[in-house]
């Protein structure tokens, strides 16, 4: 997925009147507003309130086949091309961020979105501190060290 596939992907939920901030590999991207790396979807907070419009608006995109779904805690679909989405729902907080039901019950805070930059185009994200926090308790990939590698690499420079 290219950095004009995630704009597209933002201007139709924008284009619903949706909330939506990026996360994951292209929040990693959006932080440090420039490309390191291929990205094989696109993972993005949303508001659980607003999910049948997000899912109304993807399908009209074409993002009609869904790769998993274990709501509610997250939601993946995918387009004709193999594009991907990946939803992580969350209810809001009264911080301006969200609360995702975990499968084991429990729940992981967004704390607010921050402004990122994707292709020339300011974004919503999620902040260092919390993609940071979210790449800890599991095995992680190469891809998920360099994020890490960058994203410390990024803070110390601030």
């Amino acid at each position: 997925m290219g950095e004009q596939d995630v704009i597209a992907v933002l201007d139709e939920l924008t284009d619903a009147d949706v909330t939506a901030w990026v996360d994951g590999g292209w929040g990693v991207e959006a932080l440090l507003g420039t490309v390191s790396r291929p990205h094989s979807d696109l993972d993005l907070v949303v508001l659980r309130t607003e999910l049948d419009t997000i899912r109304a608006a993807l399908a009209a995109a074409g993002f009609t086949r869904v790769l998993r779904d274990v709501l509610p805690t997250a939601l993946a679909l995918a387009d004709q091309a193999g594009r991907e989405v990946d939803l992580h729902p969350v209810d809001a907080t009264e911080d301006g961020g969200g609360d995702q039901v975990l499968p084991d019950g429990g729940t992981f805070h967004y704390p607010a979105p921050v402004p990122g930059r994707i292709g020339g185009h300011t974004v919503l994200c999620v902040d260092t501190d919390t993609q940071l926090r979210a790449h800890q308790g599991y095995p992680l990939t190469d891809k998920d060290r360099g994020d890490i590698a960058r994203l410390t690499a990024h803070t110390a420079v601030r």
